[in-house]
């Protein structure tokens, strides 16, 4: 796997609201934003790897998907977790 244990303890202990704070809306989008780039750098190398392209787009949707619901829930976290991982151009 591309992310070990610790790796991800330390992406939830950062994003999430503890270290064994999995479910957090924020801990699963730095998690899916991780992923992302870890997709796209493969993707880089390997142009025709369309299962990859597909699963790299579901995970955009799957990002989005989370991102509106906090839009929705709290605007505050919102805006704090797209200036935190630099979502937004």
């Amino acid at each position: 796997m591309y992310l070990s244990k610790q790796e991800k303890e330390e992406l939830f202990a950062k994003h999430g609201k503890g270290k064994h704070d999995t479910g957090s809306a924020e801990g699963q989008i730095a998690l899916f934003t991780q992923r992302i780039e870890h997709l796209t750098a493969h993707l880089k190398t390997n142009r025709k790897d369309y299962n990859t392209e597909r699963s790299l787009v579901m995970l955009v949707g799957k990002r989005r998907s989370l991102l509106d619901y906090l839009t929705k829930k709290d605007v505050l976290r919102y805006r704090a977790i797209v200036k935190e991982l630099g979502l937004r151009k």
